[in-house]
């Protein structure tokens, strides 16, 4: 559930296509996420799943896994 809830997520923020989003797929390189799209992303997960990732973790978030493992990691 949570792997549906994020790719949702970076379907809005990136407008990529959905079957792009895979847990392989690496945020920059296949999804074309910039600096400032990486950023609106990771407040929409917040918000989503009531997680904060702090910016110097930002950077170390470079797939869709790294970014659903982070998720299930620190929910509340």
């Amino acid at each position: 559930m949570t792997f549906e809830t994020v790719r949702d997520r970076i379907v809005e923020t990136l407008s990529c296509d959905a079957d792009k989003v895979t847990m392989e797929a690496r945020l920059a390189e296949d999804l074309e996420a910039d600096s400032l799209a990486a950023v609106e992303l990771s407040m929409a997960l917040e918000e989503t799943f009531g997680v904060t990732i702090e910016d110097g973790v930002l950077p170390t978030l470079k797939t869709v896994g790294d970014l659903v493992n982070y998720v299930d990691a620190h929910r509340n």
